[in-house]
């Protein structure tokens, strides 16, 4: 089964280059044969657009009578409470001496290991 795919596979590319091929020297051939002359293509007809309506005149909107100028009422003047003030803060006094570093151990302490079990 596996030679026959194998034969269908090479055939159908033999035919696939064998077409290529005829269709490059087709395609060549037309290429270098003279080119035939183009008919003359004839003239379009003119065309005449109607004429465009005239646009009529709107009638004129009346004029609008005027409106008395209004007047506003004087603003409520508002009294603005002012801000109270604020407590005046004061710092408490910064120490005179440094307190000294403690001391870092500098010995690992060792751990206690248990002993082996005794060998036989």
């Amino acid at each position: 089964m596996s030679t026959f795919k194998h034969c269908f596979l090479l055939s159908m590319l033999l035919a696939l280059s064998l077409s290529s091929f005829q269709m490059s020297m087709a395609a060549r051939q037309l290429l270098q044969a003279p080119a035939a002359p183009l008919p003359p293509i004839p003239p379009l007809p003119k065309v005449t657009l109607p004429p465009l309506p005239s646009i009529p005149s709107l009638p004129t909107l009346p004029t609008q009578p005027s409106l008395p100028k209004p007047t506003l009422p004087p603003l409520p003047s508002t009294q603005i409470p002012s801000l109270p003030t604020a407590p005046k803060v004061t710092l408490p006094p910064l120490p005179t001496t440094i307190p000294s570093i403690p001391n870092i151990p500098t010995t690992i302490p060792t751990i206690p290991f248990f002993s082996p079990p005794p060998s036989n």
